[in-house]
């Protein structure tokens, strides 16, 4: 079962962060650290609908992943 991941990413002295489908959280940091290899994790957590709705929204599907 997958569930959505935030993962924050740091790239060039700027962060970010995407939404990951995953299995858990060291899988969506491998995932984004697989998408961004020079960025930097700095945090991985089960995603807050309500709180990172305002946020914009970057996504890395499982599908889009493994293309």
């Amino acid at each position: 079962m997958f569930s959505q991941f935030a993962v924050g990413l740091k790239l060039k002295g700027k962060t970010d962060h995407v939404f990951i489908e995953a299995e858990d959280a060291l899988v969506a940091a491998l995932k984004g650290k697989i998408e961004q290899p020079e960025a930097v994790i700095t945090y991985a957590r089960r995603r807050n609908r309500r709180g990172d709705a305002r946020d914009t929204q970057h996504t890395i599907t499982n599908a889009e992943s493994r293309s």
